[in-house]
C-alpha cells in the first residue's frame, strides 16, 4: 500500500508533521529505547488508548487508526510522523502528543494539522532545535523548505518534498542506520535498487543528490552516469495512444464528470492534478480556450493551448467554462491534501475504469503531438510546465526524428529544384 504525503496546514511547523499508510518496513534494528516503549504501549492499551509509540530509525512517531481522507467515516492504520529524535524527550514529547490526539479522536475534531501544531507549539522551545540537529531527516527537510523559491510555491512545495524527495532520502537513512553508515556504497546501492531508465532511479539521484550536498557528502565521480535519468523509452515509443485511440477509450468511462478530466488532459496535456487547479472560463462561449493553470501548482502558473483545438467540442469542454462544478468532487483544499494525493485520484480512477492507458500518456501524446505539428519546443516546454532541458530529454525522439525529417525534406526539395539549382556556384556580389 503506498504511502500518503505529508498533510500540512499551510502554516510553517517546527518539526515534520506527516500521515502515512503503514506499510511493512525492513527488519527493525534493535535500539536502548525499545524496551521503553513496549512498556509505555502496554499502559496505553490498558488505558484502552487505540494509539502506540513507534520507533522508526532514529525518530519517534505515532501508530494508529486514523480518518481515512478516502472514506469519510472511514479509518485505517496510518503513521504520524512526529520529526522527533529517538531520545528519551523525545519519547515524552511523543506520549504528550499521543494523548492530544487520542483526545481530538474521542471528539471527532482531529485535524492532522492544527493538532500537532498545537501540540508542538505548547512544547518547550529546545525540542525543535534538537530534532533538527539529532535527526538528518528533519534538518534536511527544513533546509528545503527554507530555499527562497520552495516559499514562493509552498503548496508545490510540499508536493515534491513528499513524493519526490522524502521516500528516497528515508530508504536511504532506514538502510544507512545511523550518520556513519552513509557512505558512498550506501548512496549507491540505494540508487541502483531502482530500474536502470526509470523515473524513480532518476528521482532518487536527484533527490540523494540534494541530501548529500546537504550533509557536506561526496558522491561517486560517475553519479550522473548512474542516474541514468529517465525519458520515454523504445517500450513506450509504441505505447502511447494515437489520436483516433484516445477518442475511442473516452466512451469507456461511465462517468461523465471525469470524461471531462480525461479529455482535458488529452486536449490540454496536463498533469494529473494541473486539471483541478485551473482557470476554466476561457472555456466559455466567446472565451479564447486557452487555460491558465494556476500558481498553486506543482511547477506554478503558466497558459496552455488545446493541440488539437477541434477536442474542445469533441469532448463537450465548453461545458466546463459555464458549470466549473462539473469536475468531479476532489478535495483542493491544500491545507488537508497534497497536489500528489489529488494526482493519486486521477490515477486511480484510469485503473478503476480499466483504462488499458495512465494518465500521463495522455500528456506525453499530446506533447509529441505538438512536435509533430511543429511548436517550438520551447513553447511546447513552457506550456508543458517544465524546463527546455527535460522536454528535449524526455522527448529526444520525437524531436530528433522531426528534426532529421526536416533537414531531408529541405535537401528532396533542392533535389527537385534541379542540378542548376543545386550545384550553381554562389552569385557574385557587384
Amino acid at each position: 500500500m503506498a504511502r500518503s504525503g505529508p498533510i500540512t496546514s499551510g502554516r510553517t511547523r517546527p518539526h515534520a508533521i506527516a500521515v502515512a499508510t503503514l506499510t511493512s518496513g525492513p527488519p527493525a534494528v534493535p535500539h536502548p529505547l525499545d524496551a521503553a516503549l513496549a512498556a509505555r504501549n502496554a499502559a496505553l492499551a490498558e488505558e484502552g488508548i487505540g494509539l502506540r509509540l513507534e520507533r522508526r530509525g532514529g525518530r519517534i512517531g505515532l501508530r494508529g487508526a486514523l480518518p481515512d481522507p478516502a472514506a469519510p467515516g472511514g479509518r485505517r492504520v496510518q503513521r504520524i510522523s512526529l520529526g522527533l529524535p529517538a531520545s528519551e524527550q523525545g519519547v515524552d514529547e511523543a506520549l504528550r502528543q499521543l494523548r492530544l490526539v487520542w483526545a481530538e479522536l474521542e471528539q471527532g475534531r482531529f485535524d492532522p494539522g492544527e493538532s500537532l501544531r498545537a501540540g508542538a507549539d505548547a512544547s518547550s522551545g529546545e525540542l525543535p532545535e534538537e530534532a533538527a540537529r539529532t535527526d538528518p531527516l528533519e534538518a534536511f527537510r527544513t533546509a528545503f523548505f527554507a530555499e527562497p523559491r520552495r516559499r514562493r510555491r509552498p503548496a508545490g512545495s510540499r508536493s515534491t518534498w513528499s513524493g519526490a524527495y522524502l521516500p528516497y532520502v528515508r530508504r536511504l537513512l532506514d538502510q544507512a542506520g545511523d550518520s556513519s553508515g552513509l557512505t558512498q556504497e550506501r548512496f549507491v546501492r540505494v540508487l541502483e535498487s531502482y530500474e536502470l531508465g526509470s523515473r524513480s532511479r532518476q528521482q532518487c539521484a536527484i533527490a540523494l543528490a540534494a541530501f548529500a550536498r546537504h550533509r557536506d557528502l561526496a558522491l561517486p565521480a560517475d553519479w550522473s552516469e548512474r542516474a541514468a535519468g529517465y525519458g520515454l523509452h523504445a517500450a513506450r515509443f509504441r505505447q502511447l495512444p494515437d489520436d483516433g485511440r484516445i477518442l475511442e477509450l473516452v466512451e469507456t468511462i461511465p462517468n461523465a464528470g471525469w470524461r471531462l478530466v480525461y479529455g482535458l488532459m488529452a486536449t490540454y496535456g496536463l498533469r494529473n492534478h494541473e486539471v483541478f487547479f485551473c482557470d476554466l472560463s476561457a472555456l466559455a462561449a466567446g472565451g479564447d480556450r486557452v487555460l491558465r493553470v494556476l500558481p498553486t501548482t506543482k511547477t506554478g502558473e503558466h497558459q496552455v493551448w488545446p493541440f488539437r483545438p477541434e477536442w474542445v467540442e469533441a469532448f463537450a469542454l465548453e461545458r466546463l467554462g459555464r458549470d466549473p462544478g462539473a469536475l468531479p468532487r476532489v478535495s483542493t483544499d491544500l491545507r488537508r491534501t497534497t497536489l500528489q494525493q489529488v494526482g493519486r485520484r486521477v490515477a486511480e480512477q484510469f485503473h478503476r475504469y480499466g483504462l488499458p492507458i495512465t494518465p500521463y500518456d495522455l500528456r506525453h501524446a499530446w506533447a509529441v503531438r505538438t512536435i509533430h505539428i511543429g511548436l517550438p519546443d520551447t513553447v511546447a516546454a513552457r506550456m508543458m510546465g517544465h524546463s527546455v532541458a527535460i522536454h528535449t530529454r524526455t522527448y529526444h525522439h520525437w524531436i530528433t526524428r522531426r528534426d532529421q525529417q526536416q533537414a531531408v525534406d529541405a535537401a528532396l526539395a533542392r533535389h527537385r529544384a534541379g542540378p542548376a539549382t543545386v550545384n550553381a556556384p554562389p552569385a557574385l556580389s557587384a
